[in-house]
């Protein structure tokens, strides 16, 4: 069907810009270079959450922090964003995505500078905080922007491969920039440089995406806002304590079990709210549901790649920050190639079962590989090697999964659809981080148990024992994906209309 003939058919759908038909076909003349801003603004909050990581000790010494209080940098902005995720995606489906797209990005680049400029610690956590708050309006606008920008089959499998890269590859780059940044300019430039990509999201934004206007039949629901949100900021809080303290500490265990029951309570009520904040139409379709689940493992194992790995490179054979970030470049150019082929060709053909479990067994291999490591590994016979069998799964998994979790999704639900894939991604890499960093510790208590702990060589040995637990898990996660992806998903391939039979408006 062509592009004005699916226009025409729809012509009261709230995503059609004033001016009818000629504007929406200026805008989707002009698609790819929307594809371009809405990628810098996924590549700027996805890096984000990982470019600060290498800056931190060069930070806590300028500001003086204690290493107690040094995971609330990171820990502020997961909280606020993660928890924040639906409420953004609402109200970019409320409001329009052009002016929340905007806000996000005017926001993130405020915040950004506040805490580059930052005098002490305080005003850090401040920023990092409202940067998360600022990235839950960005995040699910750029996605649900995407999602009603490219509805062509064919188009919609390129403009999600380089989507899904981003999503995937962004970890890793957050650690190149912010090494490269840390080590030859200063620690603030990892906060300052979200205002280079900010303004070209900004600038770009205002210039060649149509405002849509309001859509008034979209209802706030205030109830379950608050509901998810509260239960969101308790289960990653609840994680994020499990890091710094024991899991049987009652800031872990307290806040998880709160968090579990509000988000049942918010499962509760959006069977009876009117105006539901997440409607079940969006979560109960079969193929979607599968993907939420596979963008939530692939978040969880990754942690068990970029964290550890990270740490071994660092720690264990003595790369500096830039060198350890440009370890991870054949990792992400494994992860676009096969990103790119599985949404443009593999996809279209045989639908999601079997590549979303292909690159789960693909990654559990890469991670089970890397157990092997030791202290006199070689980058490019033992590191290199793995690295890529991984970057090759997650480009399997992340680009079809976000791909197939807002297809079909009708125009008023785009925009909480798009929040609930970046919840998923957000609230895995919180539960990988947490328990990951638990199993990894315990394994290496373990080990020095009877040992001389001032030995090096035992020292050294024992952070080899963590790894290797860290990977076997993140493994683990990967090969429970194989199962879950092989139950969930439909077989055979799907199309990317509306559930509804009505074709997706073109922004």
């Amino acid at each position: 069907m062509s592009h004005s003939q699916t226009t025409a058919e729809v012509p009261d759908a709230p995503d059609v810009p004033p001016g009818g038909s000629a504007a929406a076909a200026r805008a989707h003349a002009r698609r790819w270079w929307v594809l371009a801003v809405i990628g810098t603004a996924q590549l700027m909050v996805v890096l984000d959450a990982t470019i600060v990581n290498i800056a931190l000790p060069s930070a806590q010494q300028d500001l003086g922090f204690s290493d107690g209080d040094r995971q609330w940098v990171i820990t502020a902005y997961a909280l606020a964003f993660g928890s924040l995720l639906l409420l953004g995606g609402r109200i970019a489906d409320l409001f329009g995505r052009k002016i929340v797209f905007l806000v996000g990005a005017v926001g993130f680049a405020a915040a950004s500078a506040l805490g580059g400029a930052a005098a002490n610690f305080e005003i850090l956590v401040t920023a990092r905080a409202l940067q998360g708050v600022f990235g839950a309006l960005l995040a699910p606008a750029a996605l649900s922007l995407l999602t009603i920008t490219f509805t062509d089959t064919k188009e919609r499998a390129k403009a999600f491969s380089v989507y899904g890269a981003i999503a995937g590859a962004g970890g890793a780059i957050g650690l190149l920039l912010g090494g490269v940044l840390t080590e030859y300019l200063d620690w603030r430039w990892t906060l300052y440089v979200n205002l280079i990509f900010a303004a070209i999201a900004f600038v770009g934004g205002l210039i060649l995406m149509v405002r849509s206007a309001r859509n008034r039949h979209v209802v706030l629901d205030v109830p379950g806002t608050l509901l998810v949100s509260a239960g969101l900021f308790s289960i990653v809080y609840g994680f994020a304590n499990a890091e710094s303290n024991d899991w049987d500490h009652v800031a872990t265990w307290g806040f998880l079990i709160a968090g579990t029951v509000l988000i049942a309570a918010f499962g509760w009520w959006q069977t009876r709210s009117a105006h539901p904040l997440l409607p079940l139409r969006v979560l109960l379709h079969r193929n979607r549901g599968a993907s939420f689940a596979a963008v939530l493992i692939s978040g969880a194992g990754m942690f068990g790649l970029f964290l550890f790995v990270t740490y071994y490179l660092q720690a264990s054979l003595g790369y500096t920050p830039v060198e350890t970030g440009l370890a991870f470049l054949p990792m992400i150019g494994g992860l676009m190639i096969t990103a790119t082929l599985a949404t443009t060709t593999l996809l279209p053909r045989f639908g999601g079962r079997p590549i979303v479990t292909a690159g789960m067994a693909l990654s559990a291999a890469g991670l089970a590989w890397l157990t092997t490591l030791d202290l006199d590994s070689s980058f490019a016979a033992d590191v290199m090697p793995p690295l890529i069998v991984a970057g090759l799964g997650l480009g399997a998994i992340v680009a079809p999964a976000m791909n197939l979790a807002t297809a079909g999704v009708a125009a008023e639900d785009a925009g909480v659809a798009s929040a609930t894939v970046n919840t998923m991604q957000q609230i895995g890499g919180s539960i990988g981080t947490a328990v990951l960093n638990t199993l990894a510790a315990s394994a290496a208590t373990d080990y020095l148990a009877g040992k001389d702990p001032r030995d090096p060589a035992v020292r050294a040995q024992a952070s080899l024992e963590s790894y290797a637990t860290a990977y076997w898990w993140s493994a683990a996660f990967f090969a429970a994906g194989v199962v879950i992806s092989v139950l969930l998903y439909r077989r055979g391939a799907t199309g990317a209309g509306r559930e509804d039979g009505m074709p997706t408006v073109h922004m």
